[in-house]
């Protein structure tokens, strides 16, 4: 892996953050610094932590980023079942949301997994 630009799933969160960004547009104007800038924030977090992860060239701090954008995906998730609750955003829109959200949360899950994998592969060439 070269960099994190090179990661998939970094590559569709941004354009996820681009999303939030166009839908949010939409928005009631006294949601500008209340959901939307929450939401925003959310969104943007899930690659910058990603992209800082691999910035700070250990495996354990890795590790920690991809955990903070889980988390922020996961924030985002409930904020797109408010949004739809009081109808921010259709169903229909909704629905393609939290397809894309769950699949970069697998995605996230799934490079979480292999980090710790090639860590326990490290210790283990280290003691032999």
């Amino acid at each position: 892996m070269r960099t994190h630009k090179d990661l998939v799933v970094w590559q569709n969160s941004i354009q996820f953050v681009k999303e939030i960004y166009f839908i949010t547009r939409n928005f009631p104007q006294e949601e500008k610094f209340g959901l939307c800038s929450q939401m925003q924030r959310a969104a943007v977090s899930i690659p910058s932590n990603i992209a800082e992860g691999y910035g700070r060239g250990s495996n354990n701090e890795l590790l920690r980023f991809l955990s903070f954008s889980s988390g922020s995906a996961s924030e985002l998730e409930t904020q797109l079942i408010l949004c739809e609750s009081i109808g921010y955003i259709d169903k229909e829109t909704f629905c393609r949301l939290e397809q894309e959200i769950v699949y970069i949360r697998k995605m996230l899950s799934s490079l979480i997994s292999k980090v710790r994998q090639r860590d326990k592969d490290e210790e283990i060439s280290l003691t032999n």
